[in-house]
């Protein structure tokens, strides 16, 4: 019988996004976005269980039988990483696997902007990475703190849930922590990075009200904070983080917000002309003295205009973005008029 190993490793072969193992179901993979059956095998509950126990070991098998469900990562001896969540269900045990590639790709690599760095070289504030699910956020999150630890003498903590890429000291002290098995929560291990000297907090997700208001703490008071959302444009990123907060809590969290943000990259992935690869189309928000007022207002609905009018200050509106990558021949005509159809 194959192991988990053997299965993951297969995924990496195929360019699987994400692979999915389960009792009474065959195995299916994720390519380009779209979920396919790779063999007719139907997986039992007992095979199911075996080799789960045997891929998570005495201890964790044992936790996982009580909670039923468990977070967390694997490394093949190729370098490559999984986002692993196993739970249980009405046929037995299933496994959720999410490729991440072992090498850290640059912004330039990923076809992302050259803003994006520039947005990394912040001193200190808030830069959010937003989008759908299997949008690239991770990835994007990535490349940005290699960026910092390839060009900066600095400290960076990053809190994930779990640790998805990893980062070996470059010109940076890095510490990577992992809710569960490193720290309790988001909240305390980013109350505790306060305290252990950063300069730079990378953030996996900022779901709750506790965390975005100690983000914005850590970049009022001179951190550069990296975070990321799912939420699928500025105007929806900014009102998503304002209406986190009770109304008590709102006009602060909005003056807090207006003077840390840094910006705001909203992106998604594309099949592209060849039908091979994902290519992002993203929306950039700079935080300007205009993207300011807007903050402060509550007009969140004027974001739009502007984007369309603040290309000097390296804003990129979904439109132009997919407007570029017609140019370049990245994806085809037709994919552009349906992602703008979506919007309208």
């Amino acid at each position: 019988m194959p192991s988990i190993t053997d299965y993951l490793e297969q995924a990496v072969q195929q360019h699987a996004s994400d692979l999915h193992l389960g009792a009474a179901s065959k195995v299916y993979v994720r390519v380009l976005g779209n979920l396919r059956a790779v063999s007719e095998e139907i997986l039992t509950a007992d095979s199911m269980a075996e080799m789960l126990s045997v891929f998570l070991g005495v201890e964790q098998w044992a936790k996982v039988r009580q909670t039923l469900e468990i977070d967390t990562s694997h490394t093949l001896a190729s370098g490559d990483r999984f986002r692993l969540n196993a739970f249980h269900e009405r046929n037995g045990w299933n496994l959720v696997a999410r490729h991440f590639s072992g090498r850290i790709r640059s912004a330039s690599e990923l076809g992302l902007p050259p803003i994006l760095n520039r947005f990394a070289d912040a001193s200190q504030g808030l830069i959010l990475i937003t989008g759908p699910g299997r949008s690239g956020k991770s990835t994007t999150a990535a490349a940005l703190v290699d960026h910092i630890n390839s060009s900066r003498d600095d400290h960076i903590i990053t809190i994930e849930d779990p640790i998805e890429f990893l980062h070996p000291p470059k010109r940076c002290l890095v510490n990577q922590r992992s809710v569960g098995p490193h720290t309790g929560s988001f909240a305390s291990a980013l109350r505790g990075a306060l305290r252990e000297d950063p300069d730079i907090i990378v953030v996996g997700e900022m779901r709750d009200t506790e965390t975005m208001a100690l983000a914005l703490t850590a970049a009022e008071t001179g951190h550069l904070v990296i975070g990321t959302l799912h939420t699928q444009s500025a105007a929806a990123t900014i009102s998503r983080v304002i209406n986190l907060f009770p109304a008590a809590e709102r006009a602060q969290a909005t003056a807090s917000l207006a003077e840390v943000l840094v910006g705001i990259v909203s992106q998604r992935l594309l099949l592209d002309a060849a039908g091979t690869a994902l290519v992002p189309a993203v929306e950039v928000l700079v935080n300007t003295l205009a993207v300011a007022n807007l903050i402060h207002s509550h007009e969140y609905h004027k974001v739009a205009s502007v984007l369309a009018t603040g290309l000097k200050e390296g804003m990129i509106t979904v439109e132009n973005s997919l407007k570029k990558l017609v140019a370049d021949k990245s994806i085809t005509q037709a994919v552009m008029d349906a992602v703008l159809a979506e919007g309208q």
